[in-house]
């Protein structure tokens, strides 16, 4: 039995989204995507948020649904891949959760954000060189919050879905909500 909640993070492209879905699934638990409740919520796209708000402003809002997600109980939340740039987002999934860090090296990043064009951050001239400057900054982070960093790569989903489970039994924390 794992409790508390169950926070994924990592870079664009990790497969925080695809996994999360797949292990509330096999727990029993809700699901959500930081940046869809964005867009629910807002009823535009992360781009014309970036757009129209630059990046301070998006994070503004990201910053508000982590701090009611993580206040949840018993959830499963992808947040974005900036989201550990805030200290108070990095205390609130610290403090409310299990955090998993989905690490993937930079080429296997660049190749599974080709040919996405949603992702305001990834649209520059040189999109491989912004990978790694992202994780260059962003990696760091993820390791200071994260209580397992797993991996990710070439392994089928229900693989990685399981090895989160059986690591997060391992952890042994509790990590509920109060």
């Amino acid at each position: 039995m794992i409790a508390g909640n169950i926070f994924l993070v990592g870079p664009m492209g990790a497969g925080k989204s695809t996994i999360g879905r797949q292990l509330a699934k096999a727990l029993h638990r809700k699901f959500y995507d930081s940046d869809k409740v964005i867009e629910q919520r807002t009823g535009v796209s992360i781009s014309w948020i970036f757009e129209m708000e630059g990046e301070a402003g998006f994070r503004e809002r990201e910053t508000k649904a982590i701090e009611e997600l993580t206040a949840l109980e018993n959830v499963v939340v992808a947040t974005g891949g900036g989201a550990v740039l805030s200290a108070e987002n990095r205390n609130f999934l610290r403090e409310r959760g299990h955090v998993v860090y989905l690490s993937a090296a930079p080429e296997q990043l660049y190749r599974r954000t080709a040919r996405d064009k949603k992702r305001p951050l990834l649209q520059t001239g040189d999109r491989r060189k912004q990978i790694e400057q992202l994780l260059a900054i962003r990696d760091p982070l993820y390791r200071d919050v994260a209580d397992i960093v797993l991996k990710t790569g070439d392994q089928s989903i229900q693989h990685t879905v399981n090895e989160v489970i059986k690591k997060l039994k391992k952890t042994g924390k509790d990590k509920t909500t109060s």
